[in-house]
C-alpha cells in the first residue's frame, strides 16, 4: 500500500477546508423583513425553542438573533451536567422531563450529543444533610424518579479514592444517587439543535445584535437590530446573563443579578472517575470527559460582573475542596479555565412565560440550572409562544411570582441543605 507524505496529507486537508461542495451544517441567511416568531439569542435555550416550535407547532417562519456566533455564551461555557434530583414540587417535574428528553435526543436530531449516563452522587457530610437527601429521594422515588440513598459505608466502596479518614475536612456521612443523571457534549447541543432547526426551515442569524424593540402601545412588533430592523408577530428574549440589558430596552427592570461562574479542567488523565459527585462545600462538584480531564467547579464569584474572566480567590477556594475531597487531586496540574455568566434570581428558580407586554415572552434567571433544563425550557416556551399560554409544567414560574410573594426557593432549600 503506498502511504501518503505529509504533504499531500497538508494538501488534502487544505482542499478539505476549502472544497466548494463542502455543506455547511446551517445556513447563513440575511434577515427577511418580518416573521412569525423571533427568538433574540442563539444558546442552548434560543435554539431549542425554535426547534421544539418547528417540529411540534409547525411554526417555521422563525428567526434566532444571536449577536455572535453560535456556543460563544454559556451554552459553551457550563459543567454539561444533567440530572433531575429536584425538590421543590414543579422542578421535580420540570427536570424530569427535560432529563426524559435529553435520553432521546440524540436519536431526535440525528445528532450524537454525547449523552453519557455515569450517575450521580451528591454527598453529605452530616446527620441533617443525609436527612435532607433522604427526604429529597423520597420524593424523587414518589414522582417515578430513580433515586438510592447510600449510607457512608456506601459511598466508601463505590468511591474508595474520596477522604473517608477519621479527620477528613469534610467527614462523609452518605450520599444521594441518580443513575440516569450524567453529561453531555454541550457545544454538540448548540450544534445539533441548530442543524435540526435549520432543516426545518429557521433561520438562524449570527452577528446580528438586537439593539431595541418595536412597540405599537403595550404590543411589541419587532426589533431593532445591527443588521436591520425585523418586525414580528411574536418576540421571545432567552439571552441568559444579558437578560437585565435586554430587557432595559423595553423600561422592564429584572429581579436579577449577574455574577461569573467559573469551571476549571485539569490534564488528561487515565479513566478514574465514572460518575459525578458533589457535595456541599462551595456547592462543588467534579466529573471527568471522556478526553480524561478532570472538570470541577463550585459556587459563584460573590459580587456582579459581566466579565468572562475569573478571579483567583475562587479559584484557590474551589481548588482546595477538589484536594480536600479527592488527595490525589493535588498530583494533577491544571489545564484551563474559564467563565459563565449567571443570572442569579432572589429564589433560585428562572422566570419563563409571557410578560406585561403583549406578544413578548421571556426565558431568564437561571442561575445553576440553565443548561441541564434546555430541552425543557425550549419545549415549554415553544408551547407558551405557540398557545399564548404558558406550559402547565412552567406555571410556577411566573415573572411576576415576587410580586405575589409566591417565591419558589430551591436554591434556598439548597444552601440550607449544604450549610448545615
Amino acid at each position: 500500500m503506498k502511504l501518503l507524505s505529509r504533504y499531500s496529507g497538508l494538501a488534502l486537508a487544505r482542499r478539505a477546508l476549502t472544497d466548494s461542495r463542502w455543506q455547511r451544517a446551517w445556513r447563513s441567511p440575511d434577515p427577511k423583513p418580518s416573521y412569525d416568531v423571533i427568538i433574540v439569542g442563539g444558546g442552548g435555550h434560543g435554539l431549542a425553542t425554535a426547534y421544539y416550535l418547528a417540529s411540534r407547532h409547525g411554526i417555521r417562519n422563525v428567526a434566532v438573533l444571536e449577536r455572535g456566533y453560535l456556543g460563544s455564551g454559556n451554552v459553551g461555557r457550563n459543567t454539561t451536567l444533567v440530572r433531575s434530583n429536584y425538590l421543590m414540587p414543579g422542578n421535580t417535574q420540570f427536570f424530569e422531563h427535560s432529563l426524559q428528553l435529553w435520553e432521546g435526543l440524540s436519536h431526535e436530531l440525528n445528532f450524537n450529543v454525547m449523552l453519557s449516563q455515569r450517575g450521580q452522587i451528591v454527598l453529605a457530610h452530616g446527620p441533617g444533610q443525609l436527612d435532607v437527601l433522604a427526604r429529597k429521594g423520597n420524593t424523587m422515588r414518589l414522582n417515578g424518579i430513580d433515586a438510592e440513598l447510600m449510607e457512608r459505608e456506601d459511598v466508601m466502596r463505590f468511591l474508595p479514592f474520596l477522604d473517608h479518614s477519621e479527620h477528613c475536612r469534610f467527614p462523609i456521612y452518605g450520599g444521594l444517587f441518580q443513575q440516569r443523571a450524567g453529561t453531555v457534549r454541550h457545544d454538540a447541543v448548540a450544534w445539533g439543535y441548530a442543524r435540526a432547526a435549520d432543516r426545518l426551515g429557521v433561520d438562524i442569524i449570527e452577528n446580528c445584535e438586537v439593539t431595541g424593540f418595536l412597540r405599537d402601545g403595550d404590543r411589541v412588533t419587532g426589533v431593532e437590530t445591527s443588521r436591520g430592523t425585523i418586525h414580528a408577530g411574536r418576540t421571545a428574549i432567552s439571552v441568559a446573563g444579558h437578560s437585565s440589558h435586554v430587557a432595559a430596552m423595553l423600561g422592564m427592570r429584572l429581579p436579577i443579578e449577574s455574577h461569573i461562574l467559573q469551571a476549571f479542567v485539569t490534564e488528561p488523565i487515565k479513566p478514574f472517575l465514572d460518575c459525578v459527585v458533589s457535595f456541599g462545600a462551595e456547592l462543588f462538584y467534579i466529573s471527568q470527559s471522556d478526553k480524561g480531564g478532570m472538570v470541577f467547579g463550585g459556587h459563584i464569584d460573590g459580587f456582579n460582573t459581566y466579565t468572562q474572566r475569573g478571579q483567583f480567590p475562587r479559584a484557590q477556594t474551589v481548588a482546595e475542596c477538589a484536594v480536600a475531597l479527592i488527595p490525589a487531586m493535588s498530583r494533577l496540574r491544571l489545564l484551563r479555565h474559564w467563565g459563565g455568566i449567571q443570572d442569579m434570581t432572589p429564589d433560585g428558580s428562572p422566570f419563563i412565560g409571557r410578560t406585561p407586554f403583549r406578544d413578548l415572552y421571556i426565558n431568564a434567571g437561571w442561575c445553576y440550572q440553565g443548561f441541564k433544563a434546555t430541552p425543557a425550557t425550549g419545549w415549554c416556551l415553544a408551547h407558551t409562544i405557540a398557545h399564548d399560554a404558558e406550559h402547565p409544567l412552567i406555571r410556577h414560574l411566573a415573572l411576576d411570582r415576587h410580586m405575589a410573594g409566591n417565591g419558589h426557593d430551591e436554591y434556598g432549600l439548597g444552601l440550607w441543605t449544604y450549610r448545615q
